[in-house]
């Protein structure tokens, strides 16, 4: 926790203001930062609000890849080579947005210490996010997908505190990124709410004792929703 409030702290210093070749852009809710196969010429940082990624097969099958908030990056597949954008990025909400060229940034990498390890320190734990997630894919159940979803989304939440999910989010969302489909995931809301996981004032909020089931592995999370998965 310390390193990502020191990670954080050398970001905000530095996304502070625009500079050469900085922007600070602002975004409505919906409103489209970039599309799959544009130009890959930027990396950006989130000040404020959240993005959602998305890809879209050959075959038109679409996939929410990642849901971005405050504090983290997104596009930086550009500083590596890549030439487009291999996903879509949409505001979920009114959002406000630093677009860094790749230039920028790589020159600021080589010549600002502090913050070169501050952005190594982010991808290393980006890296085994995305590793967990794998896992979570391949070896645990739907049901389980969503509440493990939910608790990242309510960041996990304080004890004896319900914490709310502060963007509209739709079960066809959470459906794309558990991989499942609307009806099982309106199911498990369902389920979750009427055993106390989760409740709606407009807002979903998360509780504790979600996070208390997922630990201990409750049968309520051990169903077998094989069928679900294709």
């Amino acid at each position: 926790m310390k390193a990502q409030k020191q990670s954080l702290s050398d970001f905000e210093k530095y996304f502070a203001a625009a500079g050469a070749g900085k922007s600070i852009l602002a975004f409505k809710k919906n409103a489209t930062i970039y599309s799959q196969g544009d130009p890959s010429e930027a990396i950006f940082y989130i000040q404020k609000g959240r993005v959602k990624l998305h890809v879209v097969s050959e075959h038109g099958k679409e996939a929410v890849v990642a849901i971005m908030e405050a504090g983290q990056f997104f596009g930086e597949g550009c500083l590596n080579g890549d030439t487009a954008r291999v996903a879509t990025a949409k505001s979920l909400g009114d959002s406000v947005i630093v677009s860094i060229s790749k230039h920028a940034m790589r020159e600021a990498l080589k010549n600002e210490p502090s913050f070169a390890q501050s952005f190594v320190t982010y991808l290393i734990t980006r890296t085994g996010r995305i590793e967990e997630d794998l896992i979570d894919q391949l070896f645990n159940s739907s049901e389980r997908r969503l509440a493990r979803l939910l608790l990242l989304l309510a960041h996990f939440g304080k004890e004896g505190v319900p914490q709310p999910i502060d963007v509209e989010i739709s079960q066809e969302t959470l459906a794309d990124m558990i991989g499942t489909t609307r009806s099982r995931v309106s199911f498990f809301m369902n389920k979750f709410r009427k055993l106390g996981f989760i409740s709606y004032n407009g807002k979903i909020h998360v509780h504790n004792s979600l996070l208390n089931a997922v630990l201990h592995d409750k049968p309520a999370l051990r169903t077998d929703d094989s069928s679900s998965n294709s």
